[in-house]
Formats: C-alpha cells, sequence, structure tokens
C-alpha cells in the first residue's frame, strides 16, 4: 500500500494558527508595504502570505496581488481577510516556494516575501522561481531575520533551538536568508547579476494591548517552531526551564514602556533584487 508523506514544512505551518500572530505585526506589514512604490494595477506575487499581512496592504494600494502559501488554513484566512474588505484585486492559493510550476514565467511586476519563503527548504530552487516568475524590469522583495541578531525572533527560534532534537542531514537553516553572501549566491546561481542585488536593515515591530505573557503565550500555542520547542522540552522535563527563558526574553524586549501593553522591534534584512 503507497503512503502519502506529508510535506514536513506544510505540517509545520498548519500546525499552530499563525493568524493568532500575524494580528500583532499588521501595522508594520503595511508601513513596510509602502515602501515598495507600489501602483495601481501593478501585478504581485506575494510569497509565502500567510493570511495577507503583506498581500492585503498591497492589494489596499490597488495592485493586482496573488498570495501564495503552502498552509491551507492561512491560505483560507487570506481569502476570508480579502473579502471581508472587498479586494477583488487580491486571490490567495496554495503553493510551494521551491516549485511555483502552476505559474507562468515572467508574470509578475514584483515578488514579495516577508518572512516567508526563508523557510522554505532548497532556497536555490525558491531563488531560481522567485526569478523565473519576475518579468524582466521587475523587482524582488524578500524580508528575513538575521541569524544571531539580538532581537526578538532571532532569540525566539535561537532559544528553541537549544530544546529541539537536531535538525535532519541535509537540513540548511532558514536564516541563512538573513546573510548577505547566502543571499548572494542564492540569486547570482538563479542568474541575477551581483550587483542588482542590495541589502538595507528594517524593523517590524510585534505589538499588541496584551502584558509581554500573553504575547509569549501566543508563540506557544500557536508559533509551529515555538510549539515544537516546547512537545520536545515537556518529554524532557525541560518545559519550564523553556518558558522562564522565552519569558525574560519578551519581557526585555518590550519597549511600550507599559505592563499591559507589549512592543517589540525586531530587526530584519530587507533584500530587493533587480530582475533583467
Amino acid at each position: 500500500m503507497q503512503t502519502t508523506v506529508m510535506n514536513p514544512n506544510k505540517m509545520l505551518w498548519e500546525k499552530g494558527d499563525f493568524t493568532k500572530i500575524a494580528e500583532t505585526m499588521r501595522s508594520s506589514g503595511a508601513a513596510l508595504v509602502a515602501t515598495f512604490g507600489i501602483t495601481p494595477g501593478l501585478r504581485v506575487l506575494d510569497l509565502g502570505c500567510g493570511d495577507g499581512t503583506t498581500a492585503i496592504p498591497e492589494a489596499r494600494l490597488g495592485a493586482e496581488v496573488l498570495g501564495v502559501d503552502i498552509a491551507s488554513n492561512l491560505v483560507g484566512a487570506g481569502r476570508a481577510r480579502a473579502n471581508a474588505e472587498s479586494l477583488s484585486n487580491c486571490t490567495f492559493q496554495e503553493g510551494d516556494a521551491t516549485d511555483l510550476h502552476e505559474l507562468e514565467d515572467h508574470r509578475f511586476d514584483l515578488v514579495v516575501s516577508i518572512f516567508g519563503a526563508m523557510f522554505a527548504p532548497k532556497p536555490h530552487a525558491v531563488a531560481r522561481e522567485m526569478v523565473r516568475v519576475t518579468r524582466p524590469g521587475g523587482r524582488i522583495i524578500m524580508g528575513n531575520w538575521i541569524p544571531g541578531d539580538p532581537t526578538l525572533v532571532a532569540q525566539i527560534l535561537k532559544i528553541s533551538s537549544a530544546y529541539t532534537p537536531p535538525p535532519p542531514e541535509g537540513f540548511v537553516s532558514p536564516m541563512l536568508w538573513g546573510m548577505e553572501e547566502h543571499v548572494i549566491d542564492r540569486f547570482v546561481a538563479a542568474g541575477v547579476d551581483k550587483k542588482d542585488i542590495s541589502f538595507e536593515r528594517g524593523t517590524f515591530n510585534f505589538e499588541t494591548n496584551r502584558p509581554p505573557a500573553e504575547m509569549l503565550d501566543r508563540f506557544r500555542r500557536y508559533y509551529g517552531p515555538t510549539m515544537n520547542a516546547f512537545e520536545a522540552a515537556e518529554k524532557n522535563g525541560q518545559s519550564n526551564d523553556l518558558q522562564r527563558e522565552l519569558e525574560e526574553l519578551f519581557s526585555r524586549q518590550n519597549v511600550s514602556g507599559m505592563p499591559d501593553r507589549t512592543l517589540i522591534p525586531a530587526t530584519f534584512l530587507k533584500v530587493t533584487v533587480k530582475c533583467r
């Protein structure tokens, strides 16, 4: 009998409910999109779009947006958000950033992936597919978390990794997308000239009118990597240690100045690629 093997990346992002995290990222998503130079009618692919943190703001500015994500629950949530705002110019579908065979060559003016495609395996395939579906003269914009960075997300992933089993052989860390030399290597291999790749640092805020402990609870209950870390820690009798480390992290990084509100900035690498 043939056994269907579940895509582990799909399993990870369908495991929780990332919409609960994305709710804390809305303001920064819209602010970042405002820097993209969106014009009405621009054809945009938002890859690893989640429930539309950047896709929805892109559509509000008049772009024709296709959001693609590997997690069916997030695609459904994105469709619901677009329908609620009557954004007929924003559609969502399931897809794998490593293989966008259903999308034709040179279809998009702008390909965007903010903390999305970086988590897909086979990074060279991801770069190749992003370049393939971008028209000559178009752009690719990525936002990627930076390994070893002292701010929130890099530290969550670093702390969590200390409590989980080692990754399988051949695993490529998604955090390498936050290192300029790896980004250059991947896009050059996809046919981009090095001079057409540029970088800058940006800040993305996580904010909610709840205390840091409640924001951490969202990550524990709904963010796949943190959920996996707690499951592994519980098996080893270390869940209290993990909870303590993360509580200290969230509390220390909260810059709201108020104990019942959370505002945590996180640094990321913004990548811009010009396609010719």
